[in-house]
């Protein structure tokens, strides 16, 4: 499943951080974990230098044989010998790619009340194939279709935005229609900026439809019929779960690493961090884009994103994220 991933991907796999390792040797690697976690206390130097230098579908292999060889999983190890934000971080890099995208999802539908945020942040960002592959994780795991779930936890505008992305159906296709970005963006003038009272549907429609190449256009041809951004439109017209859904998925439109590089921005910034987002978007994007989101937060916040971790994080939770980074660009 992990290479599935990273294949569907595989015109950003330089842009991560993470790469495969040369020569790599699951006996060898289990060897040296078990003598992490097995010995007298947990050498979890160990347990970082080794999954953070392997690629997931290596990750992958490694817990295959881990599991032969001690009749245990690795993830059951690891809760067992770490803990905190290091334990989060190290289950995080051993679990394949749609299933931790599949826990995420269940974690924050879990208990009262839904964490909007970590939905919003997944199912913006994610390919079709990717939610696809989400969703497929779901089922296995809870023999539950992910969109029957979901419509018993949100409502209104922004359940239907959501589970119109939870489908994993919006157009792929590469081809631009000038006109019909026009036209679009004219619906949607109509729909907010020049009526009293906004219909919500006709933006959920088309943003939640369109392929990226056409909403790239559609957003140019918003600014030349509003004069202002359609981001600037939805901040203006909407509030709450759906303005923060379509603001996302604008953002995502005009640059995922951007995207990413405000939301790690945000998970440092103020009092407290936000470590469940930060291990998040450290690991998700890892053998995507991180390198591309490292630029950009350069660019957005005049300092690397290395050192922004260097001064937020500390002991072995923030040696694991520094070690994903990588780079000091």
């Amino acid at each position: 499943m992990a290479s599935l991933w990273v294949s569907s991907l595989s015109s950003h796999l330089l842009h991560g951080t993470i790469k495969p390792k040369a020569g790599f040797n699951a006996g060898d690697d289990v060897a040296a974990l078990r003598n992490a976690i097995e010995g007298l206390g947990t050498k979890e130097k160990i347990l970082i230098e080794i999954l953070t230098r392997r690629s997931s579908a290596q990750r992958q292999l490694l817990c295959e044989a881990y599991k032969e060889a001690t009749g245990r999983t690795l993830v059951e190890d690891l809760r067992g010998d770490t803990s905190g934000d290091l334990e989060e971080l190290l289950v995080a890099l051993a679990t394949p790619p749609a299933a931790f995208d599949c826990h995420q999802v269940m974690k924050a539908m879990k208990g009262a009340g839904t964490n909007d945020g970590i939905l919003i942040e997944i199912f913006a960002s994610r390919s079709n194939q990717q939610i696809r592959a989400l969703t497929d994780a779901y089922l296995k795991e809870t023999q539950k279709k992910l969109t029957l779930d979901l419509r018993g936890e949100i409502s209104g505008d922004f359940a239907e935005a959501l589970l119109l992305l939870a489908e994993g159906k919006r157009d792929e296709s590469a081809a631009v229609d000038a006109e019909k970005a026009k036209k679009d963006a004219k619906t949607l003038y109509d729909a907010g900026e020049k009526k009293w009272g906004t219909d919500e549907s006709k933006f959920v429609d088309v943003l939640c439809r369109r392929s990226v190449p056409q909403l790239r256009q559609t957003l140019l041809e918003y600014k030349n019929v509003s004069g202002k951004t359609l981001q600037q439109s939805v901040e203006g017209e909407m509030s709450g779960a759906l303005e923060e859904l379509l603001v996302a998925i604008v953002k995502c439109v005009k640059s995922v690493p951007a995207y990413f590089a405000e939301r790690l921005h945000a998970s440092m910034k103020g009092g407290g961090t936000d470590e469940s987002t930060l291990n998040r978007i450290m690991v998700s994007r890892s053998e995507i884009d991180l390198l591309d989101i490292r630029a950009e937060f350069k660019k957005l916040y005049k300092c690397s994103l290395l050192s922004a971790i260097k001064s937020d994080l500390s002991g072995l939770h923030g040696d694991c994220v520094e070690a994903i980074c990588g780079g000091d660009d």
